[in-house]
């Protein structure tokens, strides 16, 4: 099938091994890459979909939006000025190609199996809501294409949000918003601008692929990514920067792995602090805050925090680094809460690569442990080359 509306290479999700679209619950770390495979179009203008594939393509155009394609009885479509809704009931796989350029609408998607979505050049602001709402409980394959710079920016407050088919109301929580898991790839750039909560969130998990795009996420709420069930980062270019009291770059309430990838994280709030029934709840800013277990084996990541107390590392259980690049620093005061580099609540465990951690306040690793001496503050397999090993400043070289 040819739609010569499409002048871009990208790649494409073979759906003939897509699960059932049920909600998942399964971990990210189950997740097998073999199992899938990414087929790149041929020939200039013309798009190649899979014989099980719906294809259609979503061009935004000011205050109006495009559709083309066979939906067919089993996805339709209602079209609200530049809101556009799409309900899909069919057991095929459906990927929308999505592209223009509109200051104030909005793409959300029901789908009672897996779907992709290409971004193919696509500027999208919805100035009271989410840009994209993804209400599929299962798989997003989210292709960001080759040479393609896409941008999504959601309004300061939401309005109202619509009901589903069993009259509740839907969740909004992000400019880019999804009830499953999110899977990244291809080569081009995504922008995020949250500007109400969150600039990416999955209630489910997260997962960058190694032939991920260059990711610009921006938020002035409470944090960069938000993901439920955990996140993986293979590859790709991840920029976050976050202004917000207490925000977090990835706020992520299970197990966070980085083995691959350039990830670059910045927060400049200082502590946010609530007030409840006469007793001050203060949350520092971090880098990354994590629920469970955080390992890096890959990769490069810089961390820098300059408000009051803020944290690079924040992590329930242990922080385990055995390779890649890590850099952290955080420049601000301890009037309200201590900085931290790295903060576990049970280890930090360093065996590989290269860990450089330095705080202008406080300590630059903890572990919770009572003792005055960084030795006991973290635990080093191994013999690296100790180029710094002072309370403010760790820097360890496997290398």
């Amino acid at each position: 099938m040819k739609h010569s509306i499409i002048a871009a290479l990208i790649l494409v999700l073979a759906c003939g091994f897509l699960p059932s679209c049920e909600k998942d619950d399964s971990s990210f770390s189950d997740y097998d890459f073999s199992k899938y495979t990414l087929r790149s179009q041929q020939g200039d203008d013309d798009f190649i979909t899979l014989p099980d594939t719906i294809f259609m393509a979503l061009v935004w155009d000011g205050k109006q939006v495009t559709v083309t394609g066979e939906a067919g009885d089993s996805v339709t479509v209602t079209a609200t000025d530049a809101d556009l809704v799409i309900s899909s009931t069919t057991q095929r796989y459906l990927e929308l190609m999505v592209s223009g350029t509109c200051d104030n609408g909005s793409l959300l998607v029901y789908s009672a199996r897996p779907w992709g979505l290409v971004l193919n050049g696509l500027d999208l602001t919805n100035e009271d809501g989410p840009a994209i709402n993804n209400q599929c409980g299962s798989a997003l394959y989210v292709t960001v294409a080759d040479s393609t710079e896409n941008t999504l920016t959601d309004g300061i407050e939401y309005a109202d949000a619509p009901v589903n088919a069993q009259g509740a109301a839907i969740d909004q929580k992000g400019a880019f918003f999804s009830e499953g898991q999110v899977f990244f790839r291809g080569t081009g750039t995504l922008n995020v601008n949250g500007n109400y909560k969150n600039a990416i969130a999955s209630d489910d998990y997260i997962i960058v692929e190694e032939q991920g795009p260059t990711m610009n996420i921006y938020s002035e709420g409470s944090n960069g990514i938000k993901v439920n069930d955990g996140m993986q980062i293979l590859g790709g270019v991840l920029d976050i920067f976050v202004t917000s009291d207490g925000g977090r770059g990835i706020r992520n309430e299970a197990r966070m792995t980085i083995s691959g990838g350039e990830t670059t994280i910045t927060t400049t709030g200082d502590c946010s602090i609530e007030v409840v029934d006469g007793i001050a709840d203060t949350t520092s800013c971090a880098g990354i805050k994590c629920d469970s277990l955080f390992t890096m084996t890959a990769g490069t990541l810089n961390i820098t925090s300059t408000g009051d107390g803020g944290k690079g590392i924040n992590c329930s259980e242990n922080v385990e680094f055995s390779g890649g690049h890590l850099v952290i620093r955080t420049l601000g005061d301890n009037e309200v809460a201590k900085p931290k580099g790295v903060k576990s609540d049970t280890d930090i465990i360093v065996s590989g690569g290269s860990f450089d951690v330095k705080v202008s306040k406080s300590w630059a690793c903890d572990n919770g442990s009572d003792s005055d001496y960084i030795g006991d503050m973290l635990t080093i397999i191994g013999e690296p080359n100790i180029i710094k090993f002072e309370k403010k400043w760790v820097s360890l070289s496997y290398e």
